[in-house]
């Protein structure tokens, strides 16, 4: 098992989960479905939001217990969170011009903003996987284990896996083809990205788990299952095409979340563990004494593999049809990109 979901508070842990990927899934549907929503959720909300997260640091810094005291202070203070939040929120902006034709959203040239936002998404990831091997490495020379405490409060523990996994992420960019292939739907609901198919996705959401997995450890329960397979969900579904506004929506509309109230996940009844913690819990004043990486190597192994495989494909089907996978749609003609292409314009 991945995650220490049993016992007597199994219920409430999962009860969290339906929980989670059931707002998430209709958060979705209220920022996708019209311009209003679209605008309450990744542009009124940021902007409160930003106002509140500098008045924190500004109280902060001038000594303010409230401010010092604050659990978005306390326990969010990494740099990927911020710019994990204000990417994905840069990207629902950003595609909402596509979708809506706003201003550059009417250009060709802008086409290329969707595979632009995601890759700068996946290499911030990229980054955090790569700073966490190297100080499991520098731990693992100084205290002899690779334990490594974050400026959040939680250990993680670095090591290979995390350079494979972070090997798979760049691979997962150049998994993104038809950058140009960019329409909005016929009801306006959705910027559709009918090249990227079920094969990327799946790369992705194996590649993503594990990230929160090694990274997000304490989080991942939520951002790791839930939160990804929400998005999925839709695009299976009723969505089709529109997956990665659906990934976009629903990732910033969970950081911003996250970001406020990080107590959900991290104490009480809601909070879950990955069998990582071999002591049976995680606490930031105790360095753990007993760990099973076990589940951290096997899963890093399949994320390279799946985007090794979907790279592979891609190149084959690229040279049967003698197309650039990148400047042009190589999907067409498959399911995923027909039903896709049924809905747009």
């Amino acid at each position: 098992m991945l995650f220490q979901v049993y016992g007597e508070g199994a219920a409430w842990q999962f009860l969290g989960w339906i929980l989670v990927f059931a707002c998430l899934v209709l958060a979705n549907e209220i920022a996708r479905r019209t311009k209003a929503g679209g605008m309450l959720c990744f542009v009124v909300l940021p902007i409160i939001l930003t106002v509140y997260f500098i008045a924190i640091y500004v109280s902060a810094a001038a000594g303010a217990e409230w401010a010092l005291n604050n659990n978005t202070y306390v326990h969010m203070t990494s740099w990927f969170h911020y710019a994990k939040l204000y990417a994905a929120t840069a990207g629902c902006i950003g595609f909402m011009m596509l979708k809506y034709k706003w201003g550059i959203g009417k250009t060709q040239w802008f086409k290329a903003f969707p595979f632009v936002i995601v890759a700068i998404n996946i290499l911030i990831a990229v980054c955090s996987d790569f700073e966490s091997a190297i100080r499991g490495a520098h731990a693992l020379a100084e205290t002899g284990t690779s334990w490594w405490l974050s400026s959040e409060g939680v250990w993680l523990y670095g090591g290979w896996w995390n350079v494979l996994n972070g090997l798979a992420g760049i691979i997962n960019i150049l998994c993104m083809t038809g950058w140009w292939g960019i329409y909005s739907s016929k009801k306006k609901d959705d910027m559709l990205w009918p090249d990227m198919t079920w094969m990327f996705i799946l790369a992705y959401d194996v590649w993503n788990f594990q990230y929160t997995y090694l990274n997000l450890p304490t989080h991942s329960w939520y951002c790791g299952v839930a939160l990804l397979l929400a998005p999925t969900f839709a695009a299976a579904f009723w969505n089709k095409g529109g997956w990665i506004q659906n990934r976009a929506n629903t990732l910033a509309l969970w950081c911003m979340f996250a970001q406020v109230f990080p107590l959900f996940q991290d104490q009480g009844k809601f909070a879950v563990i990955p069998r990582l913690y071999a002591d049976g819990f995680m606490d930031a004043a105790t360095h753990p004494t007993a760990v099973d990486p076990t589940a951290q190597g096997v899963i890093s192994v399949l994320s390279i593999v799946v985007n090794v495989v979907v790279f592979a494909a891609i190149i084959k089907r690229s040279m049967k049809l003698k197309k650039n996978p990148y400047k042009d749609e190589i999907w067409k003609g498959t399911k995923d990109y027909e039903e896709a292409m049924s809905r747009a314009e």
